[in-house]
């Protein structure tokens, strides 16, 4: 269920659209309704969207499944969105991504056991002249290193 706190910052988000065309509040209305959900959307929560937003559940399945900052099972607390396209990846994405993965005693996709971290690669956040690089919540963090991960990652713990 949509809780009335996420239908005002959804209507919100709808208002900026003209009448009728309120399914194009999608994307942040998807955001809104899984930062209530444990940062997790179940095909449940995205029907509920759908049916606020009179539009159907398949269109905004579409949208949930397209985009990488959606995400269908459980995650931790703080994401860490590695990059893994061309530019990162020629600047060494996929040693840190093994590199992470050694740190936190876990793959990509899985949820430390404190539930306090996962890493999930990404195909590109648009921050290619800082490669390589990765986001944590709304922070980007560039031209990364492995001291420079274990002084972010330390941080959050």
């Amino acid at each position: 269920m949509i809780s009335n706190k996420a239908k005002k910052q959804i209507d919100t988000w709808i208002q900026k659209y003209p009448k009728g065309r309120q399914s194009s509040a999608v994307m942040e209305a998807l955001k809104i309704v899984q930062a209530e959900n444990e940062n997790s959307l179940s095909a449940e929560a995205i029907a509920e969207v759908a049916d606020y937003l009179d539009m159907s559940s398949i269109a905004a399945a579409e949208v949930a499944t397209f985009y990488e900052n959606y995400n269908h099972k459980p995650v931790g607390k703080h994401t860490i969105r590695i990059c893994h396209n061309i530019s990162c990846m020629l600047n060494g994405a996929d040693d840190l991504v093994f590199y992470l993965e050694k740190k936190l005693g876990v793959k990509t996709g899985q949820v430390t056991k404190n539930g306090l971290l996962n890493v999930k690669k990404v195909e590109c956040l648009g921050a290619c002249v800082g490669a390589p690089m990765f986001q944590i919540g709304d922070t980007y963090y560039e031209n990364l290193t492995e001291k420079k991960i274990d002084d972010i990652v330390d941080k959050l713990k």
